[in-house]
């Protein structure tokens, strides 16, 4: 089964997220692509990249689409794509979630994205020092 993966966020966020992953898989072959979106960007060229991407990641077994802010312009035009049993889209992106989801990349698509959300609840810790 082969699952693309989109990061669609702020920034370069998704792609240093993807850079950190590529480096701990010690593969560059992921099936995973970044699409950045500036203060500047028009949300509708934006959007029809977005489009595109998703076309080109869908081998056939969906594709998997993360967001870094729920509600935020990046969010919204990941939400564009979303298309029952065919692409699913996560926001909250972080380290946690992306690696959990790569060491899942035989599931299908709904269970990678239930895989996906708790690896980025879990990887989400308050890191208190004990009072003395």
């Amino acid at each position: 089964m082969t699952i693309g993966l989109l990061l669609v966020t702020h920034s370069r966020i998704g792609d240093a997220l993807m850079e950190t992953a590529k480096k701990m898989f010690l593969d560059s072959s992921l099936p995973i692509e970044t699409l950045t979106v500036s203060t500047e960007c028009n949300p509708d060229q934006i959007k029809t990249e977005a489009h595109r991407m998703v076309e080109n990641l869908d081998q056939g077994d969906g594709v998997l689409v993360f967001t870094d802010m729920y509600g935020s312009t990046p969010s919204n035009i990941a939400y564009s794509l979303a298309d029952s049993g065919r692409v699913n889209v996560v926001s909250g992106l972080n380290l946690p979630m992306l690696i959990r989801t790569l060491n899942y990349l035989d599931l299908d698509l709904k269970s990678l994205t239930e895989k996906a959300v708790s690896g980025g609840r879990e990887g989400i810790h308050c890191c208190e020092r004990p009072i003395n």
